[in-house]
């Protein structure tokens, strides 16, 4: 016959390997999350500098053809201008939210694409 404290000992080890599992498992989760945010990070970076070198070559660009010194930045400013009017506009829009919203969130916490929870 087992012993009664044996018994306890096994279910307390149980409990606490239970318990390091679901650990490991939070920390991987949050270790991925962070990768993937950083990562997020870093290609806003990097797409805001392209965007800064493509917006400057195309004003240079627009001034040249004009062959006015100011108005292709002029050009290129009223653009910025009508794509910050349209997402003001669309502020509210649950449509744009939910999407922007969605893309995030898969991006960010859905680390396992294909593979299911255990």
């Amino acid at each position: 016959m087992l012993n009664f404290a044996e018994i306890l000992q096994t279910i307390k080890s149980l409990i606490e390997t239970k318990i390091e599992l679901v650990k490991s498992d939070i920390q991987d989760q949050l270790v991925g999350m962070l990768s993937r945010l950083i990562l997020l990070i870093l290609i806003g970076s990097i797409l805001l500098v392209a965007g800064l070198f493509l917006s400057l070559s195309l004003a240079f660009y627009i001034s040249q053809v004009t062959q006015s010194p100011y108005f292709g930045f002029l050009v290129v400013a009223l653009g910025y201008l009508v794509v910050v009017v349209f997402l003001y506009l669309t502020r509210d829009s649950q449509g744009f939210q939910q999407q922007v919203n969605t893309s995030l969130k898969q991006f960010i916490f859905n680390s396992t694409k294909g593979k299911k929870l255990q």
